[in-house]
């Protein structure tokens, strides 16, 4: 799936918050928690996306993930 430039710049502002509190397993600071909701909200929007045009393998994953267990 081919990202819109301002979605790319959104997803390159926001990973650094990811990886300090994967780092940390924990948020230190409040701005990271906002970063952290933008950053969920915007990985919803492009999971909607893919699966809109990705229905039969989102599916496919959700079998595999559900046999594994």
């Amino acid at each position: 799936m081919k990202l819109e430039a301002a979605t790319f710049v959104r997803l390159r502002r926001l990973a650094p918050v990811l990886d300090d509190i994967l780092s940390a397993g924990e948020v230190d600071h409040a701005d990271q928690a906002v970063d952290l909701d933008s950053l969920a909200q915007l990985c919803s929007q492009l999971f909607d996306a893919y699966r809109g045009q990705h229905p039969g393998e989102i599916a496919q994953v959700r079998l595999d993930a559900l046999e594994s267990r």
